[in-house]
């Protein structure tokens, strides 16, 4: 079962990625997707050289964004690809069955493309409005999703779902009743001055009904 809290790193830096990664695994965070956009392929491969360190000390998942060759290379868990990203179909290829590939959607058209895909999670968004990704898509919000996730149990697919884009502690409540595996965060805990107390509030919501 994957976990159900997702931290997206944020950063400008090599530094500051690498810091807001450890402070997320170092109070409580079991998987990491490495989401470094303006870094170069050397920062990228310096960050997940050590990253990879940090997610075996910690026992944690280690997923990086969109670079499926540095998946690869650094031999990560897995990668997660977003709709301009490489074909999950070819990633597959390339990584093996064994490698955990996730995909991202807006429309419950897109969840049924990743499924025929066969990725094996989908990160829903965006849920809100968040300033982590410069090119938003369209916002989707509850009751969107709730109607996402009917059709999807209408239709026998039974891909874990993440909620992602602007979630707070207080939307979890509403997003696990409507049926969410669980969430990606980013800004949530990037930072944050409370974030051993936050992820242990977080997963306490999250596996309740585990």
């Amino acid at each position: 079962m994957f976990s159900k809290l997702q931290y997206i790193s944020q950063g400008n830096t090599v530094e500051q990625q690498l810091y807001n990664i450890h402070q997320a695994l170092d109070n409580g965070c079991d998987w990491i997707q490495m989401r470094f956009k303006n870094g170069n392929s050397n920062e990228l491969f310096t960050l997940a050289e050590a990253v990879k360190i940090l997610c075996n000390e910690y026992l944690a998942t280690f997923i990086i964004n969109d670079k499926v060759d540095l998946a690869i290379q650094i031999n990560a868990d897995g990668v997660h690809l977003g709709a301009n990203d490489m074909k999950i179909g070819e990633a597959r290829n390339l990584l093996g069955n064994h490698k955990i590939i996730g995909g991202t959607a807006n429309t419950f058209e897109d969840i049924i493309h990743l499924s025929k895909e066969k990725c094996d999670y989908i990160g829903l968004g965006p849920y809100k409005f968040t300033t982590t990704k410069t090119k938003l898509s369209p916002i989707i919000g509850l009751e969107k999703y709730k109607r996402i996730l009917s059709k999807m149990q209408e239709q026998n697919i039974q891909i874990p779902v993440y909620a992602i884009g602007g979630i707070e502690a207080n939307d979890i409540d509403n997003l696990l009743k409507i049926g969410i595996h669980g969430i990606a965060v980013s800004k949530l805990l990037t930072n944050n001055p409370f974030t051993k107390e936050l992820i242990i509030q977080l997963n306490e919501k999250l596996y309740v009904n585990f």
